[in-house]
């Protein structure tokens, strides 16, 4: 995912600019040992650094209505008070694609422009338009492990397996890209564009019921928003 970013950036000569949090790079924060609380630290902290030091008015997410119950409380100009705090009561209405965006002060927007959209609209335009997308989000053979029952893809040698785990390979993608190996695959056999939009027509789950920090009950994904998640 990251070569592939490396890659259209160069590509379109965007000015790209990349945060790491220092202090979870000092206390050795990592997904393997610290669960979700990674995601907390790695990049929901860290995003907010990175909008601060910027001092970046608005930020432009692709986050969609119907990927997860919470977001279906998001509007497409999302307000964000002191801190970058999501409170669900602070939102305003948008009525009739009347969209306001003035701030108070402390106040920053993020806007999310393909809110109405569904997975399936996303893929459809992707084969429409003929876009470039992760390799990962395609079918292949991949070493996997199942727990929990979630396919976790063995990505490198960081990987750290269970008492009697063996990779096994499977056919299976990805729906959602997050943190690995927080983020699960699905079995698969969607290799091409117009599979994959053939496979969204037929499925009832969410992307993100791969995403593990999503179940979380200690720390649910809206509370993470809360906390500044984008």
């Amino acid at each position: 995912m990251i070569a592939f970013r490396d890659t259209t950036v160069e590509r379109f000569g965007c000015d790209l600019h990349v945060h790491t949090n220092p202090d979870g790079l000092r206390d050795g924060i990592n997904p393997f040992d610290h669960g979700s609380a990674y995601t907390q630290v790695m990049k929901t902290d860290a995003l907010k650094q990175a909008l601060t030091d910027g001092k970046y008015d608005f930020a432009i997410g692709g986050a969609r209505r119907d990927e997860e119950r919470s977001r279906a409380k998001e509007r497409i100009f999302s307000v964000r008070g002191p801190g970058h705090s999501w409170e669900p009561k602070r939102q305003r209405p948008e009525l009739w694609n009347l969209y306001n965006g003035n701030l108070a002060p402390g106040e920053t927007l993020r806007a999310f422009p393909l809110s109405n959209w569904t997975e399936l609209d996303v893929w459809s335009y992707i084969l429409a338009e003929e876009i470039d997308v992760v390799p990962l989000y395609f079918a292949a053979p991949r070493p996997t492990v199942m727990r929990d029952g979630q396919i976790i893809v063995v990505d490198d040698e960081r990987m750290r397996f269970l008492p009697d785990e063996q990779p096994v390979t499977r056919l299976v993608r990805f729906r959602s890209l997050g943190c690995y190996p927080l983020s699960a695959a699905v079995e698969s056999d969607a290799m091409t564009l117009d599979a994959i939009v053939a496979e969204m027509r037929s499925t009832r789950v969410s992307e993100r019921a791969g995403r593990l920090i999503d179940q979380d009950q200690d720390s649910s994904m809206e509370q993470k928003k809360r906390e500044g998640y984008f």
